[in-house]
């Protein structure tokens, strides 16, 4: 199997591209690639892309485009993820698997028991490492398209942008909730922290259209509930 590398650079059949400084140094500095090894690369965009490398350098290296693939492997439906953050490998782990499981975009969240308090000018190199985990899991899981990891807002600011008209909190259901591939074909899926979400959370998420839904009678960790949430919508869709 070809080594795969997300690259934020215009891709075309037939084309010399020099490679970005992280790809250079992954590829040809770690891996220890040589001139007419072939690789794939994708760009986000959609599809990937068979190359060659035909030049290196001391600082940098070329490849040339062979040919493109049109299959991105994205999911039946488009999961827009809300993501109470926690602290540690935790946050990693949830990102890591969520992108894997084909989310298409991760809203970092607060709450009232959020153990983490980011800010945006602040913190750049946390959520730059965030969404390198993203970046990486696309890399190995095959997956074409990168969710984008959005900087944390409070949860009544996530209720007031325009959300898919399914939307999902896991929370306590007395009553099973039926889905359909239909209903899913859009969904924002809210996942509370290690504490949970309050009462008061739950019933402001219930006023804002969420509809709770109960996927077991375990308790699951916050890195834990995306993995089996998204695999189910996976399942369903």
């Amino acid at each position: 199997m070809s080594n795969r590398f997300y690259i934020e650079t215009a891709l075309d059949v037939n084309e010399r591209v020099m490679l970005t400084e992280t790809v250079f140094h992954h590829w040809v500095r770690v891996l220890r690639a040589q001139l007419g090894q072939q690789a794939i690369l994708f760009n986000g965009q959609g599809g990937e892309y068979l190359v060659e490398l035909d030049e290196i350098n001391k600082k940098n290296a070329f490849v040339r485009v062979l040919s493109f693939q049109a299959d991105d492997r994205t999911p039946h439906f488009q999961a827009l993820l809300g993501q109470v953050m926690s602290k540690g490998d935790r946050m990693d782990y949830a990102i890591q698997k969520a992108t894997e499981l084909g989310v298409a975009q991760i809203q970092l969240l607060t709450s009232d028991r959020c153990e983490m308090r980011l800010k945006y000018d602040r913190d750049q190199k946390k959520l730059d490492h965030w969404q390198s985990i993203a970046i990486a899991a696309c890399e190995q899981c095959g997956m074409n398209r990168v969710p984008q990891i959005l900087p944390p807002i409070s949860l009544n600011e996530w209720f007031a942008q325009p959300l898919p008209e399914t939307k999902l909190v896991l929370a306590p259901n007395k009553q099973a909730l039926q889905l359909s591939a239909t209903q899913i074909a859009q969904v924002a899926l809210l996942i509370g922290p290690e504490g949970g979400l309050s009462e008061a959370e739950i019933e402001t998420a219930n006023q804002a259209g969420f509809q709770n839904w109960c996927i077991g009678e375990r308790v699951l960790r916050t890195e834990t509930a995306p993995v089996v949430a998204l695999s189910i919508l996976n399942y369903i869709a």
